[in-house]
């Protein structure tokens, strides 16, 4: 039976304060955790059913809780608690621009809603984008919401926050890359010259690319809209962040 300090404690890591208080997160779910288990993220602790503890061999060295259906709930943040809750420690990743030669590499603007980052982050890990940087106002990593949506993506890859002028302007005394910036005055992506390494810079939700990157940018790039095909009254709005993410990166790996 779970003590009320225990339940404290765990519920506690949904606050930002406490996860960087205490250097750890949260992810629930048998999917997400078996990820976990077979990553180079250190997991600390974990709450599960008997179900779970039955059918997963579980490291010695990690601390176990066996709980009931309803404790599980009390510690949940889905609206369906899954078996099991693990707390993980937040691994340490070194920023290293030389290398990121070669290779591409998403940049995040203001990235507010933690659905999209952690629907990015699963994308990335798709079409092969080891590293992604973020702007600090971008929403953050180990938000149980974030964490969730990348589906265990999260185990695999790297996320760094830092003022994006200063990363750019470091970026450009070091070996020339190109940056992709997705406007919606830039140029369609489908008949533009596109590389295998450079920066994809995705803006925010609704206001899409700070105006002081724009300097920086040396290929702005675009998803034309088809909606006139079928819809004479006007174009859809423009696409969700995380869906323009899968769209650019899968045009790029396609010629890749």
């Amino acid at each position: 039976m779970l003590s009320k300090s225990q339940i404290q404690f765990v519920k506690s890591l949904k606050l930002k304060k406490f996860r960087e208080e205490h250097n750890l997160f949260i992810a629930e779910g048998v999917k997400m955790v078996k990820e976990l288990l077979n990553s180079a993220i250190v997991v600390k602790q974990i709450y599960a059913t008997s179900d779970f503890f039955r059918n997963n061999i579980i490291n010695n060295a990690i601390e176990r809780f066996e709980i009931k259906e309803n404790e599980l709930e009390r510690i949940s943040i889905l609206t369906t608690p899954n078996e099991v809750v693990a707390i993980c420690e937040i691994p340490k990743h070194d920023l290293n621009i030389d290398s990121l030669m070669d290779k591409l590499t998403l940049v995040l603007d203001d990235i507010k809603d933690p659905g999209n980052l952690g629907t990015i982050i699963r994308m990335a890990d798709w079409f092969g984008i080891e590293t992604i940087i973020c702007s600090t106002e971008t929403a953050e990593i180990y938000n149980p919401k974030v964490v969730q949506a990348t589906m265990g993506s999260i185990s695999r890859i790297k996320v760094h926050y830092t003022d994006l002028p200063s990363f750019f302007e470091q970026q450009s005394s070091n070996k020339k890359q190109p940056i992709f910036g997705a406007l919606l005055e830039g140029e369609n992506i489908y008949t533009q010259p596109l590389s295998a390494n450079g920066f994809i810079i995705i803006g925010n939700e609704s206001k899409g690319i700070s105006e002081m990157l724009y300097p920086i940018i040396t290929n702005k790039i675009s998803i034309p809209s088809f909606s006139h095909f079928t819809n004479s009254n006007g174009e859809a709005e423009s696409l969700n962040a995380a869906v323009a993410t899968a769209v650019i990166c899968s045009e790029f790996r396609r010629r890749a």
